[in-house]
């Protein structure tokens, strides 16, 4: 037993959900506590993980926020640090635990995130993704420090993530009514306050999406009116301009090495749909509020 809690959000987790469920059973490294917060899930995602022992809050699917949810379940979390997982995620080995938190013995940071794989039926597009993403490399970083660069450098990922409860709650927590992005909003935050955050890339996760261009379209709408409506983090850490660009061109490259021709048009398809989706989310505030809903990947966010 560890001082550490697992908080993981469901909704109709389904057959992934068990795999993950098993993933986290099999760790060396065993939690104080495992707690699911349901959104009243309509399938068997509840009794998967009340067999399994976790422990259980079931809220109304409405009332799911990306930040509000989490920072509800940190009221019951009485241990040093919280591990965030999504009920999507598949622990590699089982030693995934113990190494994202060995990062915490330098008392500097606040918050840490482990390495994502591409599951294993991922298309060459959500490889690639993986990839360009979560490099074979770890690192500490603060805001006086030279890498990574602009807004990269607050990057976090709450499909597995640690985080210091006393910096997080010191910090404010996540807060409610964020459309995505509550990570990196807390890692931002922490660098602001002279915190480090960490990338432990021996600490493994199965993690990744096969979306179609709709779906990354979505996706980029709510990132785009994320950065429109948290512009202090663009203003203090630098631009996220280029990195599109720069990972749409590599994708491509990446494609014609591996001999994936017949997906160089989807690339650039879904390249299109992000560019475009993120353009409108940046201007979300002069679209009506039934086209952003309509627009958006996470539809309970336009109420």
């Amino acid at each position: 037993m560890t001082d550490v809690t697992v908080v993981i959000p469901t909704y109709n987790g389904g057959d992934i959900w068990r795999q993950s469920v098993e993933s986290i059973l099999q760790q060396n490294l065993k939690p104080a506590k495992i707690l699911v917060i349901d959104s009243s899930s309509a399938d068997d995602t509840v009794l998967v993980a009340k067999n399994a022992g976790f422990n259980i809050k079931v809220i109304d699917k409405s009332d799911f926020d990306h930040g509000g949810t989490r920072t509800l379940a940190l009221k019951d979390v009485e241990t040093e640090i919280v591990i965030f997982m999504t009920q999507d995620a598949i622990l590699d080995n089982e030693c995934a635990f113990e190494n994202l938190l060995k990062v915490f013995d330098n008392q500097s940071v606040s918050a840490a995130y482990g390495r994502q794989l591409p599951h294993y039926d991922a298309n060459p597009l959500a490889i690639y993704a993986r990839e360009n993403s979560y490099g074979c490399e770890s690192y500490v970083t603060s805001l006086s420090d030279d890498f990574p660069k602009g807004f990269r450098k607050a990057f976090m990922s709450n499909s597995f993530a640690a985080y210091r409860v006393a910096d997080l709650n010191a910090l404010g927590g996540f807060p409610e009514r964020l459309i995505l992005g509550e990570d990196s909003y807390f890692s931002a935050k922490a660098l602001m306050a002279e915190k480090s955050v960490a990338y432990v890339a021996d600490a493994i996760v199965r993690h990744s999406h096969n979306y179609k261009a709709i779906e990354e379209f979505k996706r980029y709408f709510d990132i785009g009116v994320f950065h429109s409506d948290q512009s202090w983090m663009l203003d203090e850490l630098g631009s996220a301009e280029g990195e599109g660009l720069r990972f749409a061109v590599g994708q491509i490259v990446f494609l014609i090495k591996r001999g994936e021709i017949r997906m160089v048009f989807s690339s650039a398809l879904a390249s299109l749909a992000k560019y475009i989706g993120y353009k409108l989310g940046r201007g979300h505030a002069g679209i009506p509020l039934s086209l952003c809903r309509k627009m958006s990947m996470y539809k309970g966010y336009w109420q």
